[in-house]
């Protein structure tokens, strides 16, 4: 089947991704600064652990504007 790319299907597919990415942020973020403050971190150990948190919240938020895209994108649902 064809995808449905018209402007209000993409913008639709860019508001879910960008609702979904603040959720994903704000889950992260919480976790992040929970570990953090439990370990009493501070300085390079606080820097490091945020790099950690980078890469599966890159992947996280990437995973989540496609399934965005591809929800609302999808011929059956419209």
């Amino acid at each position: 089947m064809q995808r449905i790319k018209t402007f209000k299907t993409l913008t639709r597919a860019a508001s879910a991704a960008s609702f979904l990415t603040v959720q994903a942020i704000i889950c992260v973020g919480t976790v992040y600064w929970a570990i953090a403050e439990t370990l009493r971190m501070e300085g390079t150990a606080a820097i490091v652990l945020a790099v950690i948190f980078a890469g599966p919240s890159a992947y996280l938020l990437m995973v989540v504007s496609r399934m965005a895209y591809e929800a609302e994108t999808d011929p059956a649902n419209q």
